[in-house]
């Protein structure tokens, strides 16, 4: 682990990354390889949606989507980050385990003391966009480790 990822947040003892969060109408889990399927879904059937979600620039999602092997491939980088406190993806729930959307929180890029957040929902889950953003603006006020300032979280 880097100097700079092991300031991202406060090791194991000192900060206990959650391992969820229930919110009206949704629920987060951590992001892994049993989503696969079904994650590959939610963005795929949503492309120009997500895109177009406030946060989200360059060339993700795909536009021409992707094989269900390379999102499982991505989706073990997530887990092996989450594991590894690099980064956090969690699946963005409804129900039992329909997969609706999905939500990252990671170093900034451009200084790794900020912490970037993006999130989206599939087209036909618009109206929980800000839910999500809401709740999730809350969450990490209240559980997590980071200052406001400290969060770029494109807001809805």
């Amino acid at each position: 682990m880097t100097t700079d990822q092991q300031g991202f947040v406060p090791g194991p003892g000192v900060f206990e990354v959650p391992t969820g969060l229930v919110g009206e109408g949704f629920r987060l889990e951590p992001l892994g390889p049993e989503h696969n399927e079904r994650d590959l879904a939610a963005w795929s059937g949503s492309i120009d949606w997500v895109r177009a979600t406030p946060g989200f620039l360059g060339d993700w999602p795909p536009s021409e989507g992707m094989p269900a092997e390379s999102n499982l491939a991505d989706l073990v980088r997530h887990a092996k980050d989450f594991a590894e406190r690099r980064g956090f993806t969690y699946s963005v729930l409804e129900g039992e385990d329909e997969v609706v959307g999905c939500l990252y929180i990671y170093p900034a890029k451009a200084d790794p003391r900020r912490v970037h957040v993006t999130s989206w929902v599939r087209a036909d889950r618009a109206p929980l966009d800000k839910v999500v953003y809401d709740t999730v603006m809350r969450w990490l006020a209240e559980a997590w480790p980071f200052s406001a300032e400290r969060v770029e979280y494109a807001p809805r």
